[in-house]
């Protein structure tokens, strides 16, 4: 794997684990989600950056492990907070956080263990 991409997925991994930090912080409530514009909007950027890092990774590694995960989903919600952050739904912010992220963390582990 090419250093950028390890360097790369090292910075994923983090927000990986901010986000569940902040999670632990707030809680795992999405209605609190939904009322507390700090705790939105704080888990939106991390997505969001998770996101534009993905943009960043050498067009071979994506290739490589295009079968493993979805690069295409994570580079599309970077997208939607971009170019409609107001418009995105709050439910599927939130489920972004607590169901996928703890997913690609674990890739991202892994990954970086090889």
């Amino acid at each position: 794997m090419d250093n950028r991409d390890i360097t790369i997925l090292k910075h994923m991994l983090k927000y990986c684990d901010e986000i569940e930090k902040t999670i632990n912080r707030f809680g795992n409530d999405i209605e609190k989600f939904k009322q507390d514009n700090d705790y939105k909007d704080s888990l939106s950027m991390k997505i969001f950056q998770i996101g534009e890092l993905a943009n960043h990774l050498t067009d071979e590694y994506l290739e490589k492990t295009k079968n493993e995960i979805n690069w295409n989903a994570i580079r599309g919600m970077r997208n939607r907070f971009a170019h409609g952050y107001g418009k995105m739904d709050s439910s599927k912010i939130f489920y972004t956080a607590v169901e996928d992220i703890p997913i690609i963390k674990k890739f991202f582990k892994k990954e970086l263990t090889k």
